[in-house]
């Protein structure tokens, strides 16, 4: 069977700030250079992790090029593009760069709650009019509410253009039934770091990572594993990285896996408001959790 183009290990990129509030150009090139060394599959740009809901649209097109001058053709790129309001949702995908990149990250609409045929009519206008293949995100604990496994699988069934979802309710039950339903053509993508490895078993092609920013080959390794059956030493692999995981959302993302970055040198503790940055106990666990690998 041929591998599907988003299997494997994709990143939620963080977005490198200067102390002065701008993007960090040179941090976002060691950045890129380091996850791809790293052996991850694909770039996810202007996700949750990227403090998207702080950055301009001018900025957005910046750091989509930027990435994809980067990572010049050496991985796939998909670039989040979502809302709470479909027509801007829809304007965006028109008016942003997208040069370079394979696939559409949406995120389902925050804040307005809307009822199941809402969402599915959202998903409908965004599909007719995406530019490129879209990926459905299903993340309540940031959303407020969840996208049900009948209204995903609806979406699935007649928007031919969303090819997949990534799926971070959390709700085991829920994304099992997607998976046994769904029809051919139409994939799910872990939305946890801790959860991947069951998800797989069950079907999944991959997941969408934030602790792969940090630990992208152990990651990554771990994620070809399970997709090779090789379960025994996957979870071998995953109990080593799950303290990790354990760690990046104490104080909430992207505030963990930034304090990991900055320790390795990579990108500055630097953020956008209303996000700031671990405190002393979070750093102090963060820092010997680091030390001890």
């Amino acid at each position: 069977m041929a591998k599907h183009f988003l299997s494997g290990t994709g990143v939620a990129i963080v977005t490198p700030f200067l102390e002065n509030g701008e993007i960090d150009n040179t941090a976002l090139e060691v950045l890129v250079n380091h996850l791809i060394v790293g052996g991850v599959d694909y770039l996810v740009v202007l996700g949750t992790t990227g403090e998207t809901a702080t950055v301009s649209k001018e900025e957005k097109n910046k750091l989509l090029q930027l990435v994809n001058n980067y990572t010049n053709n050496r991985v796939k790129l998909v670039a989040g593009i979502g809302g709470n309001d479909t027509r801007e949702v829809i304007a965006s995908m028109k008016e942003l760069s997208l040069s370079g990149y394979c696939a559409i990250l949406s995120v389902s609409p925050y804040y307005n709650k809307p009822n199941s045929e809402g969402l599915f009519q959202h998903y409908k206008a965004i599909a007719e009019a995406a530019p490129l293949p879209v990926i459905m995100y299903n993340v309540p604990g940031r959303t407020g509410m969840n996208v049900s496994a009948a209204t995903t699988l609806r979406i699935a069934r007649e928007c031919n253009n969303i090819i997949a979802t990534k799926e971070a309710s959390g709700n085991m039950e829920q994304i099992m039934q997607i998976i046994a339903e769904k029809p051919q053509g139409f994939e799910v993508i872990s939305g946890d770091d801790g959860l991947a490895l069951p998800l797989i078993a069950c079907g999944a092609i991959g997941v969408i990572s934030v602790v792969a920013n940090a630990y992208p080959k152990q990651y990554s390794d771990m994620i070809d594993l399970c997709l090779e059956g090789k379960f025994n030493e996957a979870r071998e692999a995953h109990e080593k990285i799950l303290p990790i995981i354990n760690t990046l959302f104490l104080e909430g993302s992207p505030s963990g896996v930034k304090a990991y970055l900055s320790l390795m040198g990579i990108v500055k503790e630097t953020f956008r408001l209303p996000v700031v940055g671990v405190g002393a106990d979070s750093k102090m666990k963060i820092t010997e959790l680091l030390n001890s690998i």
